[in-house]
């Protein structure tokens, strides 16, 4: 069985190698993997899992989609055949999360999903939505399970309400995608022009090019008569968390998801304007389970930027890497 390895930091520390065929133990699936989507947590621990702990060699990434081969003793959940998809945390199948649940996630403090066949707890996979592809329904576990929990589950996101999206990567596009599946309205910061475009023919309902306007939030402002957004899905961090209090309302919610850019906030506007700041890492099965009833019922489909083979798993991250791309990477297998 192929697969590959996280061997060394750095995507040329990535290897392709045979591994034994896995077999499914008790509670346990073993999945034949079609289709394998990135996030940049996965680009993450590829350049540096040591920092985070992981013993190598690792299977890396969270995301994948494809069918039930067999089922260990005592496994009824699922059944050979039925079309599957993974749960980035194997040890969270609802309720809050748990030490255990952070400890159990795919790709980082155990073996992930780029590889042909992978076992995992029968607690730990969904059916995947019935209208979609196994590389569209791979593209949901992480990012699209993040931007549900950020609006529907912490956020209670209701129809009428904005909701602003910084930059266009997985988890923005999503938010953009559910805000519209809701009847939200969605408005979308990026320094790209013809992504700003590709956002608004998903049903952005304003854009802001941050090149040509660097206080993005005073922008935010006059787009909502000075009352602010509802809800800030924050992928930046730091670096981009003062904009986002300043262009939220008072009582706002900020679902602070990414720390992409460095910086240091001042905590005071946060307590001035009670807003509500929850980070968020991705989320429980039962929510997986909410957000592809809610797909299928909207039949909305994932952006996917790229597709690349299994044996190009090593351009697949290249091409994650020089954040060009709208939507998501998939590797297909």
């Amino acid at each position: 069985m192929r697969a590959w390895e996280i061997r060394r930091p750095g995507i040329d520390g990535l290897v392709q190698v045979e591994r034994p065929a896995p077999r499914p133990g008790p509670g346990e699936v073993l999945v034949r993997i079609a289709a394998v989507a990135l996030n940049y947590r996965d680009l993450a621990t590829v350049r540096d899992p040591l920092s985070r702990g992981i013993a190598l060699p690792r299977v890396p990434c969270s995301d994948g989609a494809g069918v039930v081969l067999a089922v260990g003793p005592g496994a009824s959940r699922v059944k050979p055949g039925d079309r599957v998809i993974s749960c980035f945390f194997q040890a969270w199948e609802a309720g809050a999360i748990t030490p255990e649940a952070m400890g159990s996630a795919l790709g980082g403090p155990i073996d992930g999903v780029l590889a042909e066949e992978v076992v995992l707890r029968e607690g730990g996979v969904t059916l995947a939505p019935a209208h979609l592809s196994f590389a569209e329904a791979a593209c949901l576990p992480c990012a699209a399970l993040t931007a549900w929990h950020a609006l529907v589950e912490s956020g209670g996101l209701r129809p009428g309400e904005t909701v602003l999206c910084l930059g266009t990567g997985g988890v923005s596009v999503f938010a953009l995608q559910i805000a519209r599946l809701l009847n939200a309205q969605p408005i979308v910061v990026s320094g790209s022009p013809a992504k700003l475009e590709r956002a608004a023919a998903l049903g952005a309902a304003a854009k802001i090019d941050r090149s040509a306007v660097p206080e993005w939030e005073k922008a935010v402002s006059e787009l909502t008569r000075g009352r602010g957004v509802d809800h800030v899905v924050e992928v930046g961090g730091g670096g981009t968390l003062a904009r986002s209090i300043a262009a939220t309302r008072v009582g706002g919610h900020i679902a602070l998801i990414g720390i992409l850019a460095a910086g240091t906030v001042d905590p005071t506007p946060i307590m001035r304007k009670s807003i509500r700041l929850q980070g968020i890492y991705v989320g429980s099965r039962a929510m997986q389970e909410a957000m592809v009833r809610a797909f299928e019922a909207g039949e909305l489909r994932p952006v996917i930027d790229r597709r690349f083979r299994f044996e190009e798993a090593t351009d697949a991250f290249r091409a994650l890497e020089r954040a060009q791309h709208f939507g998501k990477i998939v590797i297909e297998l």
